[in-house]
């Protein structure tokens, strides 16, 4: 299409064109041939270039397929935490490194039983952290929370406990400058009880094992603040059965204070194992014989097997005399009557002599009935009840009681 222009005014950027219909068009100056003034006719040629909205159109659409691939199908991918190391009283979590994708991070925090517990710095270096503190066999919960231009995305709950005392599996040794044969010994017995040895200083390293203090794995443990103890301190807690405090046990700690703390674990573990036998023993009855030891008793007069019968002090030495013999034998129970205890003894026990009929006859009654005879004449025996003349003839039953009692007479009368 080809168009004839009339040039109206030419100014510095800027030429005025006419139509022949008296019409006004800006028009740049620039485009417009040399030695242009007003009055002059210029012919402009108008056409639509095809190829050239086709090339536009393709490179457009690569562009936004590029987009699409770029910041439309990958996204940022939530952490992944874990558990790598468990102690009585602290936990060593991890996770993978954090995939951003094309988002840029704004943070990274650390959630403990739904609590903010802090910012982890250094995110896309960090990937462990240790928690401390902690309460002995207590769970707790933990998650990520990823924030990033992108969005926020968030890692999955981790439930974790800590130990008991009396589990040793979170041992975790880092041994330093060792005897091989130590630095053998040392492993063996952290394979007994549970633990692990590694060879390097790092964030679950519980204690730092060696004899002296240098070397550059020694200094790191010390710039990260981790207990430096001799190999004994292991044994100590093998023969305990539980985390025997490092105190005694540093590198320069006191040996005599060491042996000490062991010699105190093992007598707290003999104490408890008498106490243990203690109460076993009560808690079964006992098969063989006790010996009670039974008071002495108090001095008494002898027994008199007949009415008006002289008392003497015969019969008392004998009866102790019997008893101390008897003692060695068996102790008697104790007597319920004070007239009928040397009687039950004697006839319980079953060992009484047989005395001869010289030393039976005065306790016959026939026959000590004239020396009460005699002495009812006395006037101060005359006034006992028991004396009296009516008491005189014996019943059958008096008799039988005297025979009753013939144990006692022929114990009473044996000499010294």
């Amino acid at each position: 299409m080809l168009v004839s222009l009339t040039v109206g005014k030419v100014d510095a950027g800027v030429a005025v064109l006419l139509t022949k219909d008296n019409r006004l068009i800006e028009f740049p100056s620039v485009l417009l041939p040399n030695n242009i003034s007003s009055g002059s006719i210029v012919d402009i040629t108008v056409a639509r270039n095809h190829a050239a909205e086709t090339a536009n159109a393709t490179a457009f659409q690569s562009l936004q397929k590029r987009i699409l691939n770029t910041y439309g199908v990958k996204t940022p991918s939530p952490p992944i935490l874990r558990l790598r190391n468990a102690t009585q009283t602290s936990l060593v979590l991890e996770w993978d490194p954090i995939d951003l994708a094309t988002a840029s991070l704004k943070s990274l925090s650390l959630y403990r039983n739904n609590s903010k517990a802090g910012a982890i710095p250094r995110p896309l270096e960090t990937r462990s952290t240790k928690i401390s503190g902690l309460a002995i066999h207590s769970e707790y919960t933990f998650h990520l929370v990823l924030r990033t231009t992108a969005g926020t995305y968030q890692s999955e709950k981790l439930t974790c406990r800590t130990h008991k005392m009396t589990d040793l599996s979170g041992i975790t040794v880092t041994p330093g400058i060792l005897d091989p044969a130590r630095k053998d010994a040392l492993g063996e017995t952290l394979e007994r009880i549970g633990g692990k040895m590694i060879d390097s200083v790092r964030i679950d390293t519980t204690h730092f094992v060696c004899t002296e203090g240098r070397g550059p794995l020694w200094e790191k443990a010390v710039e990260m603040n981790i207990p430096v103890v001799v190999p004994e301190w292991v044994d100590a807690c093998e023969s305990e059965g539980t985390i025997a405090g490092v105190r005694g046990y540093y590198l320069n700690a006191d040996p005599k204070a060491r042996q000490l703390n062991v010699i105190h674990g093992s007598s707290h573990q003999r104490t408890t194992s008498t106490m243990s036998a203690a109460t076993t023993v009560q808690g079964r009855p006992s098969t063989q014989p006790q010996r009670t030891e039974q008071p002495e008793p108090a001095a008494e007069p002898p027994l008199t097997p007949f009415p008006g019968g002289e008392t003497s002090m015969q019969p008392q030495a004998q009866t102790q005399e019997f008893s101390s013999e008897e003692d060695d034998a068996a102790p008697p129970p104790p007597p319920k009557d004070e007239s009928e205890a040397p009687e039950e003894s004697a006839q319980q026990n079953g060992d009484v002599e047989p005395v001869p009929e010289s030393e039976e006859k005065p306790l016959d009654a026939e026959d000590a009935e004239p020396e009460a005879d005699d002495r009812e004449d006395d006037s101060k025996e005359a006034t006992l009840p028991h004396n009296r003349p009516d008491e005189e003839p014996e019943s059958q039953d008096e008799k039988s009681k005297g025979k009753g009692k013939e144990g006692e007479g022929d114990f009473s009368e044996v000499t010294l």
